[in-house]
């Protein structure tokens, strides 16, 4: 039973974990992402965190406490050089665990990519994109009825062509009144009865 066991010993010695996780952290300052299992993800959390912290302060005494622990300086140059400038405004929080589908082919072990926030570009311009859009308000907006609606719109555009040319949906049709042989020419000044009484008198 786990009473009262808040650290995971992850079935190794003392000093055995410590150089694991030790080895763990310069790996993922170094390479920024890194692929294991849930278990060592979260315990690698806790042991890099508060170096991240420490980086922020570019002292000899931070240096030397986080070189005492991971005795690397290649990871210390990283580490002090472009990881402090990158998170020197997040008040905490610089990884981010992502668990991945798949387990481990041998013992099924969940597996799981811990990375360091700032550095996943990816994320981070989709991020931007989505921050641009949603400033801009071109939401697409979406209501009932639409592909009845454009249905209508076409049958009432097909009704109103004349004659090969399109009318506006709104627009009056005039048909022009069908050609009359019988009808007589009427002067100007002059009502039809008139003009039928001088050819009577004629």
């Amino acid at each position: 039973m786990r009473h009262g066991r808040k650290i995971n010993h992850l079935g190794r010695t003392t000093a055995h974990r410590h150089a694991m996780l030790s080895n763990m952290a310069s790996s993922l300052i170094l390479h920024k992402r890194l692929t294991t299992t849930v278990a060592k993800a979260k315990a690698l959390r806790k042991y890099v965190e508060p170096m991240l912290t420490k980086s922020k302060e570019d002292t000899t005494h931070s240096r030397r406490m986080v070189f005492a622990a991971l005795q690397d300086k290649e990871s210390i140059k990283e580490l002090f050089g472009n990881i402090s400038g990158k998170i020197a405004n997040r008040p905490g929080g610089y990884t981010r665990i992502l668990k991945l589908s798949d387990t481990r082919l041998g013992d099924n072990a969940e597996m799981c990519i811990i990375e360091l926030v700032d550095f996943n570009e990816t994320l981070i311009e989709s991020k931007q994109a989505a921050a641009d859009k949603a400033a801009a308000g071109t939401t697409r907006r979406s209501r009932r009825g639409g592909k009845k609606a454009a249905g209508d719109a076409a049958a009432t555009t097909s009704a109103t062509e004349v004659k090969g040319e399109a009318v506006a949906p709104n627009a009056v049709v005039e048909q022009s009144a069908p050609a009359d042989t019988a009808t007589e020419t009427v002067k100007d000044g002059e009502s039809r009865e008139e003009a039928k009484a001088d050819e009577a008198g004629a």
